[in-house]
């Protein structure tokens, strides 16, 4: 089968389309034939040996994926060949074929698009971790989302718009901030680039606090770091919740911990790939969850650029050059 692989740690334009042998699947196990992948950050990173998980090279990357239920292995009986499904896979996506656990697998419905169906499990999925699990966030509260146009701040925008919060968003062009207006943000703002002057975070900070009314922000979602975590947490309402998504800035920053003391917040670490593992049952109910919302209209996950499978390191690029708005997605022939 065809991939495009990652035959040693670097950047994009190393990677090339190449030949694996097909797999096979095992016991509980799933091989689907892949019609989109959705492309995530940790792609970017595992590629350059940055990423928690490590596979094993020669590897093709891609965390997401949808299509047809190819073959079976033993003991699944949830789903037949032929089957529209998509499933989270860590890596291994941007191939003609790739292997999935049957637990993960989803079958999805004929109205939904395998570009869309590839696009939602990693970033919604981790909005819905975020917003659901670890910060509890109620209707009418204040939520700001940095990095509201890229692929899990779009996702938060429109999981807490539906959930009733109030819903701000920051980004680094206005562009970005008017596409998360129209996917439910209330109000928005335009952060400055890197590196912030003291001047430029407290400006942040204000702009922050006059956007929630004055109080702050009751939820800070953060996938962005760097420069921008300090200015936001300065901005957090009383009792608020920050949480830490990622670093797509580039440098994970040091924060004071007076703050948290001053604003009687939590910092909230938000790893949803580690708690899929340690609760599947919980993960599993959460993503048929999203792909009701989805199918009803709820949710309207946003595909603004599209790679055929030889382009695949490009689409990779676009996001660490923090290009994308919404999802960026590889399709296979």
């Amino acid at each position: 089968m065809k991939a495009m692989l990652c035959t040693h740690y670097g950047l994009p334009e190393e990677m090339k389309l190449g030949e694996l042998p097909d797999p096979k699947p095992g016991k509980g196990q799933v091989l689907v034939q892949v019609k989109a992948c959705g492309v995530n950050f940790p792609d970017v990173l595992m590629i350059q040996d940055k990423y928690q998980f490590k596979p094993a090279l020669p590897f093709a990357p891609g965390g997401e994926i949808a299509g047809l239920v190819k073959e079976v292995g033993e003991g699944v009986t949830n789903v037949k060949p032929g089957d529209r499904v998509c499933v989270s896979v860590g890596n291994s996506g941007m191939a003609e074929l790739a292997l999935a656990d049957a637990r993960r697998v989803i079958k999805i419905p004929d109205s939904l698009s395998f570009d869309v169906a590839s696009s939602f499990i990693v970033t919604y999925g981790t909005s819905w971790h975020a917003l659901k699990d670890r910060a509890k966030l109620k209707a009418g509260e204040h939520l700001v989302v940095l990095g509201a146009a890229g692929g899990v701040g779009l996702s938060a925008v429109e999981i807490g718009a539906a959930m009733g919060a109030k819903v701000v968003a920051g980004a680094s062009t206005q562009e970005k901030v008017d596409l998360a207006k129209k996917h439910g943000a209330v109000g928005g703002f335009v952060y400055p680039g890197l590196p912030l002057s003291r001047d430029q975070q407290k400006a942040m900070s204000d702009k922050i606090k006059e956007l929630t009314g004055g109080q702050g922000a009751d939820v800070l979602y953060d996938p962005v770091g760097d420069d921008y975590a300090e200015p936001a947490l300065r901005a957090m309402n009383w009792e608020g919740r920050y949480l830490v998504i990622g670093f797509a800035a580039g440098q994970i920053p040091k924060i004071p911990l007076n703050l948290t003391l001053l604003k009687g917040c939590d910092v909230l670490g938000v790893f949803w790939g580690a708690s899929t593992m340690r609760d599947p049952k919980h993960a599993q109910e959460s993503l048929l969850e999203l792909t009701r919302w989805i199918a009803e209209g709820k949710l309207h996950p946003h595909v603004s650029a599209r790679f055929p499978l030889a382009r695949g390191n490009e689409a990779i690029r676009m996001l660490m050059d923090r290009k994308a708005m919404g999802k960026v997605v590889v399709t296979v022939d």
